[in-house]
């Protein structure tokens, strides 16, 4: 007797407080639920609500200016492991100064920054945030970059995210190499990942499996060369519009933009080259460096975009731009 009224209890607990795998992980009930917030994204184009970034500090310090690389004419330390990209460092004070800028252009627009914690060690490129985390819906896969002096950012990116309440998806492994630079998406229901230097077979694969349980068709494409990430030739800036630097995109994927109804405004040797790595902070309105060619200013001006110009040379002079310095956390759908 007792134990068909266990089993019956038994029953009814089941029945009544048993496994409920619906409704799926990152629907925005449970996200807001469960995680307190709608955390990720699903498009590059929605109002930022919220955003990584890096304040360049103490890291810095590792640089000595005395050291360079005849081979590139670029400063850097061989054994150590860090470099400069170019022939010409700035003084910390400067590069915060256009740092915060950019931070303050965010708020300005209704965005929240959340500041990487933790980093030390010498790790400059840090700043970079862009690279060390991918925000899909319902939360983050932290990657796993690939130049020696970059690995380890994913410990400080794994702890800022948590201590955010941001749940972490997945955390690339294995051999694989990755970096959110080179990584887009075009709607929310198609992504493309660059392959190159940086981003290996193994990286796309673990990015492309969190991708598919939500739905999501990835779309690979071959960077030119050694070019190291798609955020060098091409920016969403409206919902189906594109800035592009067709030069450094293969044909197939330029015909594939077309056939997922997106339009482009190609730059031209007038630009700075830097405009294409901006960020867009809501459909149609974008922040971009200075260096934007007339005939690139009428073509985003006549599909109805905003453009943002500020400073922010200085940064660039270490191989990353605007996109690269921040790494939106959550946007709106569109």
């Amino acid at each position: 007797m007792q134990k068909q009224k266990n089993k019956d209890l038994y029953s009814a607990t089941i029945k009544h407080f048993g496994s409920a795998p619906e409704p799926a992980f990152e629907t925005p009930e449970r996200m807001n639920a469960l995680w307190g917030r709608e955390w990720g994204c699903d498009n590059d184009v929605g109002q930022i609500r919220t955003v990584l970034m890096h304040r360049p500090g103490d890291e810095f310090s590792v640089i000595d200016r005395s050291k360079t690389i005849p081979e590139t004419g670029t400063f850097g330390d061989l054994e150590t492991g860090w470099y400069w990209q170019s022939d010409e460092i700035p003084e910390l004070s400067e590069l915060q100064r256009q740092h915060d800028t950019l931070a303050d252009t965010l708020r300005a627009e209704g965005v929240e920054v959340i500041y990487l914690e933790g980093v030390g060690n010498g790790r400059f490129k840090s700043i970079y945030t862009r690279d060390s985390c991918i925000a899909v819906k319902g939360g983050a896969i932290v990657t796993r970059l690939a130049p020696r002096m970059r690995h380890g950012e994913e410990l400080p990116v794994t702890r800022t995210l948590a201590k955010a309440g941001m749940p972490i998806l997945r955390t690339l492994n294995g051999t694989s190499m990755a970096e959110g630079g080179s990584f887009a998406w075009l709607n929310r229901k198609t992504a493309v990942i660059g392959r190159s230097i940086r981003v290996n077979d193994d990286g796309i694969a673990q990015i492309a499996d969190v991708l598919r349980y939500q739905g999501v068709e990835t779309i690979v494409v071959d960077l030119v060369g050694y070019d190291i990430h798609i955020d060098g030739h091409f920016l969403m800036v409206d919902v189906d519009l594109a800035l592009i630097w067709a030069r450094g995109l293969p044909f197939t994927f330029l015909e594939r933009l077309k056939e997922l109804g997106i339009r482009t405004v190609e730059m031209n040797e007038d630009d700075n080259s830097w405009i294409v790595n901006g960020l867009a902070v809501s459909p149609g309105r974008v922040i971009m460096p200075k260096g934007i060619s007339g005939r690139t200013r009428e073509a985003l001006d006549s599909n109805g975009v905003g453009i943002i110009e500020i400073d922010y040379d200085l940064v660039q002079l270490n191989g990353g731009g605007i996109h690269c310095s921040t790494s939106p956390l959550i946007r709106d759908a569109v």
